[in-house]
């Protein structure tokens, strides 16, 4: 049976964050809403990425007011060109405002200099024309600039955030990635880094701008006429009215079409990655009938957001037009009187229409920097995060690491309220090879994270060669612990170097020994380029259980004295473990090693077995001791018992 839509929308929209349950990872938050939560702090955090690009930003300043001056002084040109034109018709000289007695100073001193008679009309609105002209072509050249000036600002900026945020993801702990699904972390860098960059590339600049021209439109407006002016500011509250409106409903609708989004690209991502789950067991049709839901729903969410938002520019510019029609009506009047000019009267008609476009803008980039805002505080979000501890301040660099590991009554909970292991003890010698056998949830495969400090236990100890791990340099004890997981991960790259990962200053000569260790060699010597195959999409082009024994590869090829194994052989085939079995062999020599095994087959020749139930261990022993005492691990052995 399908799911209703509201379910659908709780499964891929809003689900709750929650830690790892014994290892496991947490599902999918709630989608962050779309205004920040405190605006003044992040964008104080936001200057502080600028420091060092002040200079660029003050050139960007410097080039926007010289381009938005120019452009109204070149505007403001017409009015000398028009009121020269009038007076040639009429024979009247017109009452001119004092910034067209202005312009009309530097045409005639422009006119003398050349030697060109000022009272010809002609010459004199030629003149006018390529002072006109020189005047735009400033205005260019310093929009020109200030783009240029600005990508560097925007990008200098992005980069150290970047920069920052990938750093930090470092220095994070595992348990911040086990409870954050990794499309979530993903979209840090992605939708809320490119949100920031729109804000100070595109936002951040037509505000100014948007300011700046406002401020010099309303001085030009004034000194031309302070009654039209009046007309037009009373016509404000009307446009702020109508834009916030309908601001509002479509920013309502905005985010709607956004939650729908999400709901609908997180369901066809899972269904594109379990098709093979899908087909098995028939469930296209369902799928269909779920997605149809997700889409009619999106579809609807996005025709309001379309339609409001879309609608917002048409009835803007009317508005405008209504500000328009009223200027130049009481212009008319104005000019019929007296007390404008007609030159004066069409450059003012031109500003109102300016004037009302400042903000349009700013009401348009209202929705831009909240969404840039909240992305940020996600970002900053990550950035806040506690890092993983700081090693002692005496911590043991330990240049020699032999390998005796010792558990001292370790009790763990990924949650507080949850304890995983319960008093675990067990000690390994180099050369020793300890398992750890159970059913699933036992509590197997974090034994393995506390001993990589990945998780820090609650109680007890553990100690190599007599030394607390939590003494230990962190990266010197991770450098001496060599990992393979059942999950293969595999970068892109040769597999000469994902071999060599293990162990960067590595020769050919030994990547290709851990190749063989593993039983890689021959089935790597099969492919094309050999070693220097191509590997892509975490080893798409490769089978499950080749991609496991490169991971293999890579361990052998690690001189860590502490190996720890889960799952190793999990993904490949009953002879290629035989195979791997012997080089294991060869790998484990001297070195400690921890097996955590299903196929209690791989297990057999350990020194010690750990049976572990509900995070206890129950039973201990060898193989033979094992099977002796018809205990739990005979019933996991023999089958006599399915597996809890």
């Amino acid at each position: 049976m399908a799911r209703t839509l509201e379910q659908l929308q709780a499964r891929y929209n809003s689900s709750s964050k929650k830690g790892p349950q014994g290892g496991g990872r947490g599902p999918h938050g709630p989608r962050p809403q779309g205004k920040p939560k405190n605006a003044k702090q992040t964008i104080a955090r936001l200057a502080g990425y600028a420091h060092g690009f002040e200079w660029r930003f003050i050139l960007v300043l410097i080039c926007m007011l010289t381009t938005t001056v120019s452009s109204l002084i070149g505007g403001y040109m017409l009015a000398p060109i028009i009121d020269r034109l009038t007076v040639a018709v009429t024979g009247r000289e017109p009452e001119m405002s004092v910034l067209e007695r202005a312009a009309d100073s530097v045409v005639r001193s422009l006119m003398n200099s050349a030697g060109a008679d000022t009272t010809a009309v002609m010459p004199y609105v030629i003149t006018a024309a390529l002072l006109l002209g020189a005047i735009y072509l400033v205005s260019l050249a310093m929009t020109y600039l200030q783009a240029r000036l600005m990508l560097g600002f925007s990008q200098g900026m992005i980069e150290r955030i970047r920069n920052d945020l990938f750093t930090k993801l470092q220095h994070l702990p595992v348990r911040y990635f086990d409870g954050h699904p990794t499309g979530e972390v993903m979209s840090r860098f992605t939708n809320d880094v490119d949100n920031i960059d729109v804000m100070i590339n595109n936002s951040l600049t037509s505000i100014i701008s948007g300011v700046v021209t406002l401020l010099g439109t309303l001085t030009f407006m004034l000194t031309t006429s302070w009654i039209l002016t009046m007309v037009t500011v009373v016509c404000i509250p009307l446009f702020a009215f109508g834009g916030g409106a309908l601001a509002r409903i479509s920013r309502k609708y905005y985010s709607a079409q956004q939650a729908a989004l999400g709901a609908v690209n997180g369901y066809i991502e899972e269904n594109v990655t379990g098709q093979k789950v899908i087909k098995v067991f028939n469930h296209e049709d369902t799928c269909v009938e779920e997605f149809c839901m997700l889409n009619d729903d999106m579809r609807d969410k996005q025709f309001n957001a379309n339609f409001y938002g879309g609608i917002m520019g048409p009835v803007m510019g009317n508005m405008s037009q209504i500000t328009y029609g009223i200027t130049v009506g009481v212009g008319g009047v104005l000019m019929l009187s007296g007390l404008l000019t007609p030159g004066g009267l069409t450059v003012f008609a031109g500003y109102s229409r300016q004037f009302s476009m400042p903000i349009n803008q700013l009401a348009q980039q209202m929705a831009t920097i909240f969404s840039a805002l909240a992305g940020a505080e996600r970002v900053f979000d990550v950035m806040d995060t506690e890092p993983e501890a700081k090693d002692a301040e005496n911590a043991d660099p330990m240049p020699h690491m032999e390998g005796n590991v010792v558990l001292d009554n370790v009790t763990f909970g990924y949650v507080p309220d949850k304890t995983i292991l319960k008093h675990i003890s067990l000690y390994a010698k180099p050369g020793q090879k300890i398992a750890f056998v159970g059913s699933t949830g036992a509590g197997k495969t974090t034994v393995t994270n506390l001993l990589n400090r990945f998780y820090d236990i609650e109680e007890g100890s553990i100690t190599i060669d007599g030394v607390d791990i939590r003494n230990i340099k962190r990266d010197v004890l991770r450098e001496n612990i060599a990992m393979v997981l059942q999950d293969t991960h595999l970068f892109t790259g040769t597999i000469r170097e994902n071999i060599r990962y293990g162990r960067l200053d590595a020769t050919d000569e030994e990547v290709i020994q851990a190749a063989k260790t593993a039983s890689a060699h021959s089935f790597i010597m099969r492919l094309a380029d050999g070693y220097d195959t191509i590997i892509e999409g975490d080893g798409a082009n490769l089978s499950q259980g080749q991609r496991q024994l490169l991971n293999i590869a890579r361990a052998a090829i690690s001189k860590a004295p502490i190996l720890v194994l889960d799952e190793a052989t999990s993904s490949v085939d009953t002879r290629t473990e035989r195979h791997i079995e012997h080089g294991m062999d060869r790998l484990m020599k001297n070195r400690t090693t921890f097996v955590i095994a299903h196929r209690l087959s791989t297990v057999r020749n350990a020194n010690a077995i750990m049976v572990l139930e509900h995070g206890e261990i129950i039973e201990r022993g060898n193989h033979d001791e094992l099977l002796a005492l018809k205990g739990r691990y005979y019933e996991l052995y023999t089958g006599v018992k399915e597996l809890d």
